[in-house]
């Protein structure tokens, strides 16, 4: 496979969204929930993981029963006047995506707005050909095989010259079947037999290039 299309997840791919990032997000959507659904916070905060579960987003879930308008829904859980201060990276390992042969192409569950802002604070500008925020994929995310499809549809992209790189195991399983080349950025000692690669870093991805080419 020669000068294959890297696409990176953002969230816990290429910083460390956990500590900061994510509690942040839950608090927002917990909140949206209680003020437009007139809900207390239990019972919010219950109705925003009972959606996740369901439909891997709490977005569809308030799209199919409550007709949330997506835009207003991402846009006031997505808000982060000190995202520098919250982004957790290692800047070193982010260095060698720069060096890795082909194209590069961020993919995220998260709106445009918010991906954008983080991949500014990253330093990660100019690196990236492309960006698919939820909005680019009808706000269906992953790991919807429509949501991977309508990414490959608009970059002309055959999936087996495609390299996902994902922290999460249910979005690499939709790749593989896809047939497209799987990284799993994780610390777990074993991996399924739909990653072709596993790293604790993206760092780590230029001294592999070669090996997921012969695969």
């Amino acid at each position: 496979m020669r000068k294959p299309a890297w696409i990176f997840d953002l969230d816990n791919t290429l910083h460390d969204a956990s500590p900061h990032v994510f509690p942040h997000i839950n608090r927002s959507m917990t909140a949206y929930l209680r003020e437009h659904l007139a809900l207390d916070d239990a019972a919010a905060n219950e109705l925003r993981l009972r959606y996740w579960r369901r439909y891997g987003a709490t977005l569809l879930g308030l799209m199919r029963h409550h007709g949330t308008d997506p835009h207003h829904f991402l846009w006031h859980t997505h808000q982060f006047p000190e995202l520098e201060r919250m982004v957790v990276a290692d800047t070193a390992a982010l260095a060698a995506i720069r060096r890795l042969p082909g194209r590069k192409i961020l993919f995220s569950n998260s709106p445009v707005h918010y991906a954008e802002a983080v991949v500014r604070v990253l330093g990660l500008e100019s690196w990236f050909d492309a960006l698919y925020a939820i909005e680019h994929v009808r706000f269906e995310p992953k790991p919807s095989p429509a949501a991977f499809r309508r990414l490959l549809r608009a970059e002309r992209l055959p999936p087996e010259r495609a390299v996902m790189v994902e922290d999460s195991l249910a979005n690499l399983r939709t790749a593989k079947r896809l047939g497209m080349k799987t990284v799993w950025v994780t610390r777990e000692p074993r991996s399924p037999a739909y990653v072709d690669v596993r790293v604790a870093s993206v760092g780590a991805l230029r001294r592999l290039a070669d090996d997921l080419a012969r695969r």
